[in-house]
This record gives C-alpha cells, structure tokens and sequence, in this order.
C-alpha cells in the first residue's frame, strides 16, 4: 500500500461521506477528468476535493506555470499534506459552498474551469444543490465543470438525482468512456455552459 493511500484510507474511515472514496484516484482518471483544461492563456482553475493531489498533479502539468489554480480541501490533514507537496498552488482549506467568496477574496471574478473529486453520489440532495449553486455561480459563461462517478453508484439514487442536476445546471452534459483502471473503475462527466 502506498503512503498516499495509507492517508487516504484513514481519513476515509474518519469520514466516509466527506471523502467518499477508498483510495486515491488513478493517473488514467486524473488525465480524463482534468482534459478541459487549457493549453494556452491564463485560465483561472477551481479544483474541488483535491484529497492526496493526483488531479492536482494532472492540472499543474497542464498549466505549466500559467495561470491561478485555487484547491479547496474541506480536510485539514489532507489540505496540509497538498500545501506542501504543490507551493504553486493556492491550497484553501474551506468547504466549497463557499466557493465564491473564496475567489472574491483572492481578486478573482470566476473560474474558466472547475474540477472536482468530491463524493457527490455520497451527498444527500440538499448539500448537492448548494455545492452545485456556488459552482456554477461562480463560473465564466463559457466555462467547464468535469466531475467522474464510479461505476458501482450508477444505480443510486443520489447518483440518478446528480446526473439530472448536471442536466438542469448545463448547456451540455457528455459522459466520457468509463476508466477501467481506476481502483473503483469510473466514468467522467463533462459539462460546459452553467445556465444562469
């Protein structure tokens, strides 16, 4: 067992619904979920949940230095750990209903590009509608929001209700081919265009 896995594993049993997964995402899942983001300009990118990094490795290597990249890890140890292993990027240890006053309070107006690893099958709706209304709130007009599932939770209802708020908040919801090497095998959702 690796040492981030290890960390993983014990802040999952600690919090299973915060967390929400048993070990860290793979690189395959990381390259896929973080595709939209750019290859050129200055994109402001909001990532959510980042726990051990793997998405966060995968964004820092797409922006190569250009850039805002905020993290926002409700966890204390895991935002601790991710602070140090990236002094790049701009780690808030917060939970993400306040997203935008996190970015008003770093002087920027909305992100270009908001990834997430949150457990959002494992949230009850309530807590879903307000995680998604400081999203998309909180995103440029033209912006992408990319999320993945595991494949298990296909069946949830909390994973059916998800799906159908990606639809209502989105322009355009496309589900990406499924993961098969992720330790639970997953699919990715891209959704550009947050509705007003």
């Amino acid at each position: 067992m690796s040492n981030d896995t290890a960390v993983f594993l014990g802040q999952f049993l600690r919090a299973p619904t915060v967390i929400g997964a048993v070990a860290p995402s793979s690189r395959r899942l990381a390259a896929a979920v973080c595709a939209p983001v750019p290859e050129r300009g200055e994109p402001i990118v909001v990532e959510l949940g980042p726990g051990t990094g793997p998405f966060t490795a995968e964004i820092q290597d797409r922006l190569g230095g250009r850039g805002h990249h905020l993290a926002v890890e409700v966890n204390d140890k895991l935002a601790e750990l991710l602070a140090k292993r990236f002094p790049a990027v701009d780690v808030a240890h917060a939970d993400a209903t306040g997203l935008g006053e996190l970015l008003a309070a770093r002087g920027l107006s909305q992100a270009d590009v908001v990834v997430s690893g949150l457990p959002w099958a494992a949230f009850p709706q309530g807590l879903q509608h307000r995680l998604m209304d400081a999203v998309t709130s909180s995103m440029s007009p033209g912006g992408a929001f990319t999320t993945f599932s595991y494949i298990h939770a296909i069946p949830l209802a909390p994973a059916r209700r998800f799906r159908a708020l990606l639809t209502e908040r989105f322009e355009e919801v496309v589900t990406g081919r499924t993961v098969w090497r992720n330790a639970p095998p997953a699919f990715v959702f891209h959704a550009r265009r947050p509705r007003p």
